[in-house]
This record gives structure tokens, C-alpha cells and sequence, in this order.
């Protein structure tokens, strides 16, 4: 079977900010991502978790998608111009997908 190259980017972003980053995707041409919760972790300011917390607020999300390695810097450019002033981390790894049209 066939497969393409692709990039996967994802982005770690407080979830308030969560329509913010992918408003500013959409706009850099992205399609489709995947939003999950993220349950905790630890990071450069301590250990935390989303258990107990009242507000959607407090939490985080990971937002996930699949691009051509031609356009990731357009999204790179959107999604830095919403994490950086905040508190987000964005990572990306290199990919193969079976049904490039989709992406």
C-alpha cells in the first residue's frame, strides 16, 4: 500500500483558548484536527491535574491534526501567534498517510 508524507502537529494550549488557535488554523488552510482533553501533567511550573477543578478555564486540550509538510509553516505561523503569549506547548512529527487527498 501507497502511503504519502504528512506532518503531525500538535499543540498543547490552555483550554480557554481552545476556539482562539482553532479559528487561527482554520484561517491557515487547516481542514480537520482532533481536539482531546488533557487529564494532567508536569512541566516547568510543576505537576497539575484537571481533577477537582470547577472551570473549563483551568484545563488544557491537545489539539491535533495531520498536514502537508508544504504547509505546516503557515499553520506554524497561526498557532505560535496564539500559544506564545500563554502557556501551550506545540510539537511536530514527521507522518505517512494512506489517503493524501485528505489532507
Amino acid at each position: 500500500m501507497e502511503t504519502h508524507k504528512a506532518k503531525r502537529v500538535e499543540i498543547i494550549i490552555e483550554a480557554a483558548l481552545e476556539s482562539r488557535l482553532t479559528d487561527a488554523m482554520r484561517k491557515a488552510g487547516v481542514t480537520g484536527y482532533t481536539i482531546l482533553p488533557v487529564k494532567g501533567g508536569s512541566g516547568r511550573s510543576g505537576q497539575w491535574a484537571r481533577a477537582g477543578q470547577v472551570t473549563r478555564g483551568s484545563g488544557m486540550v491537545s489539539v491535533v491534526c495531520l498536514i502537508r509538510p508544504e504547509r505546516m509553516e503557515e499553520l506554524l505561523d497561526a498557532a505560535f501567534a496564539v500559544v506564545e503569549p500563554h502557556i501551550g506547548v506545540v510539537s511536530i512529527t514527521d507522518a505517512e498517510v494512506l489517503r493524501a487527498e485528505r489532507f
